[in-house]
C-alpha cells in the first residue's frame, strides 16, 4: 500500500522520502504488535489503520481523476509541490502513533518488574526490526549502483518479506507468551546485499537483490514455527 501510494503521487522524484514512506508503515505495524507483546492488549488509536486506509483511497482517487502529474503542481507563494502534503501527513502520523506506542512500551509492561508478557525485556522486540531497518538504510545509502532508486518496488518487496517474517514471529511470541529470538535465516537475503557492498560489488547488485528475493520467499526461510 505504501509503495502504491508513493507511485500515485510520483514520490520517486524524491528517493529519500520514497524510502521513508515505504518503510515507516512497516515500522509502525511492528510497533503496534510490540506494544501488544509488552502490555498484553492490542490498542487502537483515534487515528489508526482504518483512517490510514481511507486516506490512501482518497489519494488513489485523486490520482485517478487528476493524473499522477497533478502532485507535481507547485503551489504559488509557498513554492512547494502538492506531493509534500501526503508526505507531511505520513510524518505527522508516524510521530503521533510512535509516541503512543513507545509510551506503552516503556510504561505498560505487565510481566514481572514491568517486563513483557513473556517476562523478557520490553526492548528485546526492537532487535529484529532494528536490524531489518539498519540493513535497509545502510544498503540504500551505500549502494554504488543506486539499487533502491532504480528498483524501489523489488527492494521494498524483498525487505517487506523480511519484515513480514519478523512481525509474524512477534505475533506468535505474543500469542504463546514465549521469548522472541533474533536468530533467523530470513536475514541471509539482506546480508548478501551487505556483503556484496563490502566486497565492492563483486556481483551486480541487481542480481544479488533477485537472489535475496528468491531466498526470502523460499520455504527454507519460513519453517513451521
Amino acid at each position: 500500500m505504501a509503495v502504491g501510494a508513493s507511485v500515485a503521487v510520483r514520490l520517486g522524484t524524491h528517493p529519500d522520502w520514497l524510502f521513508f514512506c515505504s518503510f515507516v508503515g512497516m515500522f509502525m505495524f511492528y510497533c503496534a504488535h510490540w506494544q501488544t507483546y509488552v502490555s498484553g492488549v492490542l490498542r487502537f488509536g483515534k487515528v489508526d489503520v482504518t483512517e490510514i486506509q481511507v486516506a490512501l483511497v482518497i489519494i488513489f482517487i485523486l490520482s485517478a481523476f487528476g493524473g499522477a502529474s497533478m502532485w507535481d503542481y507547485t503551489i504559488p507563494i509557498l513554492e512547494i509541490r502538492l506531493k509534500i502534503f501526503p508526505v507531511l501527513g505520513v510524518v505527522g502520523g508516524a510521530i503521533f502513533s510512535c509516541s503512543n506506542y513507545f509510551h506503552v512500551i516503556f510504561h505498560g509492561g505487565v510481566g514481572k518488574n514491568g517486563s513483557t508478557i513473556a517476562g523478557t525485556s520490553v526492548l528485546s522486540p526492537g532487535l529484529p526490526i532494528g536490524l531489518t531497518l539498519v540493513l535497509a538504510v545502510m544498503i540504500y545509502k551505500k549502494s554504488a549502483t543506486n539499487v533502491f532508486e532504480k528498483h524501489p518496488c523489488l527492494y521494498t518487496l524483498m525487505f517487506g518479506c523480511v519484515f513480514a517474517k519478523v512481525a509474524q514471529k512477534l505475533v506468535i511470541a505474543h500469542m504463546t507468551k514465549s521469548e522472541l529470538y533474533l536468530q533467523d535465516t530470513i536475514f541471509i537475503g539482506p546480508g548478501l546485499l551487505f556483503l556484496d557492498q563490502y566486497f565492492n560489488n563483486f556481483v551486480d547488485e541487481y542480481v544479488v537483490l533477485w537472489v535475496a528475493m528468491v531466498h526470502v520467499l523460499s520455504p527454507k526461510s519460513h519453517p513451521s514455527e
